[in-house]
């Protein structure tokens, strides 16, 4: 069987790339402009005309929408934000516990307006559940129990393994976690369908349109330039290719593969009926969802970072890592080993020096961003847009502070990574740092993983 290795992703296999939006044609004007054709930029753009239908909101994306990570993800559309740890530290844990309610609410906001606009994006409302092989991840798993009860993350459960195994088998399950705030969803149909909804509330989008200069009032691309009140920054993992954000969020690799579809014997042996989005307590952690054909999509780090902050193209994906995510899926699931891979694919997140997620916007520029989602921008997107719909409506005068204004993340800023090669090395050390210890560590967590979590943010 061969394996197609990346044509962006394996979520575009059924239908093929979708037809590009005519690019941008010449100079325009709008009140806000966009750029980003991904989920902050399309749901940013989706709520700012559904509360004021009479701005004139205009989209930039550089390929077409959906073509970075919301059409390459693992589709967890789940209650996770980077950062809440960190932003307790700083504001409080009222202030924290805050954001992850407004994070729980927005899996549920998700699903409503993607059923609103008749997208139908494969999701299932199954959970979150994520296991833990080994005492030391057990311990880990416990401790975050802990920490999400406090956080207001109810009802979470912990699983001992035989629960955890009644509702999918995985070998060596010491215990597990399950959260009800979480779905399986289908990227790309859900930002397709994204894109259609925006656009029929009359948000103007340009595909093949890259932006090369973004500054107070406008945003210059090669076929013109958009002059606007407010312009946001919605790029995400993206955002090194963006002039002078080179070192603001460094584009973390992510690696996926996706089974062919497998027969009734082989789900039989792994339950998984409940198709919960799945993860685990490794520090190098994987993911993965049972897709609505009955595939396996399941993915992992790989390599995790491309020198001087750069980014693929089109997501192939290097021979070792295919290995690594095919050794990953036959250590879980027995059953599946022999299956064929029909996909790979690579796609790059956002990874602030603090591993924080944030959002803003500076009235004195009317320029605003949002991102550094760190693998959780399924969902945070959507808090994100809605975010940025109502820091723009105050910008413009129509609109005062909401309950998401007051948000912890907003505002937020952080260091620059380092220059290179420090950049490269550091983080391939800390990389080799954690896989060692999935390899190793036992009783306890690594020492050397603690070391490199305080060391690249994560802590």
């Amino acid at each position: 069987m061969t394996t197609v290795n990346g044509g962006v992703s394996f979520w575009y296999a059924a239908t093929g790339l979708p037809r590009r939006r005519a690019p941008l044609a010449g100079n325009a004007q709008a009140d806000v402009c966009v750029v980003g054709g991904g989920y902050t930029g399309l749901w940013t753009a989706y709520y700012l005309k559904q509360a004021a239908p009479e701005l004139d909101v205009v989209l930039l994306e550089r390929e077409f929408c959906g073509y970075g990570a919301s059409g390459r993800n693992g589709g967890w559309l789940y209650n996770g934000i980077a950062g809440r740890g960190r932003y307790a530290r700083l504001h409080g844990e009222d202030a924290a516990r805050r954001l992850q309610l407004a994070m729980n609410d927005t899996v549920a906001e998700t699903l409503r307006a993607a059923a609103a606009e008749g997208i139908d994006c494969d999701a299932h409302r199954g959970g979150v559940l994520e296991i833990a092989t080994t005492p030391a991840q057990l311990a880990r798993l416990k401790d975050r129990f802990a920490h999400e009860q406090a956080f207001g993350a109810d009802p979470v459960q912990l699983l001992d393994a035989g629960r955890a195994a009644e509702r999918l088998y995985v070998p060596g399950t010491l215990g597990a976690t399950w959260s009800p705030h979480g779905a399986r969803v289908h990227p790309a149909k859900l930002v397709l369908g994204l894109a259609r909804a925006a656009e029929r509330l009359g948000v103007r989008i340009h595909e093949s349109t890259p932006v090369r200069e973004i500054a107070p009032g406008r945003a210059v691309t090669a076929h013109g330039t958009v002059t606007a009140r407010t312009v946001l920054r919605c790029t995400e993992g993206f955002t090194a290719g963006v002039p002078g954000q080179k070192r603001s969020w460094l584009p973390m690799n992510s690696s996926m593969i996706a089974t062919e579809p497998l027969p009734a014997e082989v789900w039989e042996a792994i339950g998984w009926d409940g198709r919960e989005v799945l993860g685990d307590e490794a520090h190098a952690y994987m993911y993965a969802q049972r897709t609505a054909d009955d595939r396996i999509a399941l993915g992992g780090r790989g390599r995790p970072y491309r020198y001087a902050s750069g980014i693929d193209q089109d997501g192939a994906t290097p021979a070792g890592t295919v290995a690594r995510l095919r050794e990953i899926l036959r250590r879980m699931f027995p059953a599946a080993a022999d299956a064929g891979i029909d996909h790979a694919w690579s796609g790059v997140l956002g990874v602030p020096r603090d591993w924080c997620a944030a959002v803003d916007l500076d009235p004195a520029t009317g320029l605003g961003f949002a991102g550094g989602y760190v693998g959780s921008g399924v969902a945070t997107a959507n808090l994100a847009g809605r975010t940025l719909r109502d820091l723009t409506l105050r910008h413009l005068g129509r609109g005062g502070r909401t309950d998401l204004t007051e948000l912890p993340w907003v505002g937020h800023r952080v260091r620059r990574w380092e220059p290179e090669p420090l950049r490269w090395l550091g983080v391939h050390a800390l990389y080799a740092v954690y896989r060692h210890a999935d390899r190793h560590e036992h009783a306890a967590t690594s020492p050397l993983a603690a070391l490199a979590d305080r060391i690249s943010g994560r802590a």
